[in-house]
């Protein structure tokens, strides 16, 4: 023990105990903060590749509202529905399809869309889906020998058809490539499925044009990209194809060439306006980002359109319509419209 003057200027030494605990506590926290990296690195990781927000409200595809505010026609109007799960409303509500909201407008519509719909502008409009969730092209001619008959001349037609889709996705890369089901297929090898289905349209095209002597207007889409042009479906757990973009424009031009030989098909352009909306829609790096609406049109199956999507074809659908339609002048023959007594 230190007395007097030695204890008053004795400096204590540190215990190793005493020196190793501030470094313990800074490698401590360089740890935690690390993690804390880490963790958020994971959840921006998962953010932008694996999560597809949805959004909410409606898509931005304006419609003329104008063109809504008087009747187009008192002619008995059929509108038909043919093609696929597209046409058919998988994956939406009912009366939240494109096709039925084409119809008729649901108790929430949006704002924007109030009112335009065709049954506000067609008082004779009657509605048939014969659209066949999971169906091909092939499947679609063998429909429309079965099921359309032909109708009488006082029915005007309008046709919307969605056909092709499935042809090119199925059957998910679990067999090999076929007609029908080409997914994983070469370009090379999938050039005579392509013909095959050209033919088969011009066929499906003259079919319905012969059930309606009374005329018809067929609205025909093309096929939209769900891999938003990249070509890669491996986030959506399907196999690598390296041809699939390549395919699909070959499709879309048979159906933009038939549309361009027949003046009674109407191109509805779907495939424009979903890029950015599929599996890559969140990547701000993409060609089709879009920072406006960052959000994915389509539902669990990735193959079909959850309900913003649906909406979104429902204005695509509803526009070209009115394009169509607006302008023509009825004819003379027909009757006026009713005025209301008062």
């Amino acid at each position: 023990m230190r007395t007097g003057k030695d204890a008053d200027n004795s400096i204590a030494e540190p215990s190793p105990a005493t020196d190793r605990r501030p470094r313990r506590t800074r490698r401590l926290m360089v740890l935690v903060l690390v993690g804390a990296a880490l963790v958020a690195s994971a959840v921006g990781v998962r953010h932008l590749w694996f999560r597809w927000p949805v959004g909410e409200g409606p898509v931005a595809i304006a419609v003329p509202r104008d063109a809504f505010d008087h009747v187009w026609t008192m002619r008995d109007v059929l509108l038909l529905g043919i093609g696929d799960s597209v046409t058919d409303g998988y994956g939406a509500r009912k009366g939240y399809s494109y096709f039925d909201r084409l119809v008729a407008n649901p108790a929430d519509e949006f704002a924007d869309m109030q009112d335009i719909c065709l049954s506000t502008v067609l008082p004779g409009l009657r509605a048939r889906n014969d659209a066949v969730s999971g169906s091909t092209s092939i499947q679609h001619l063998r429909l429309l020998e079965k099921k359309l008959q032909p109708q009488p001349p006082e029915t005007l037609a309008l046709v919307v058809m969605t056909t092709g889709g499935n042809d090119i996705i199925h059957d998910y890369g679990r067999s090999p490539p076929r007609e029908g089901a080409m997914y994983g297929a070469t370009l090379a090898e999938a050039r005579p499925w392509i013909d095959a289905f050209a033919a088969r349209l011009e066929t499906m095209i003259a079919r319905i044009e012969a059930a309606f002597p009374g005329g018809c207007h067929i609205f025909l889409a093309n096929i939209y990209d769900p891999t938003d042009g990249v070509g890669d479906a491996t986030r959506a757990g399907l196999p690598r194809w390296g041809d699939a973009v390549a395919i699909i424009g070959a499709y879309n031009d048979v159906i933009a060439r038939c549309a361009a030989r027949h003046p009674s098909v109407h191109l509805v352009d779907i495939h424009g306006p979903f890029l950015g909306h599929g599996l890559h829609c969140t990547q701000i790096w993409r060609e089709h980002y879009d920072r406006n609406d960052p959000h994915h049109w389509y539902y669990a199956n990735i193959e079909d359109p959850n309900e913003r999507g649906y909406d979104a074809i429902r204005r695509l659908f509803i526009r070209e319509i009115a394009k169509v339609l607006v302008p023509r002048v009825e004819p003379a023959s027909m009757p006026a419209p009713p005025v209301n007594p008062r």
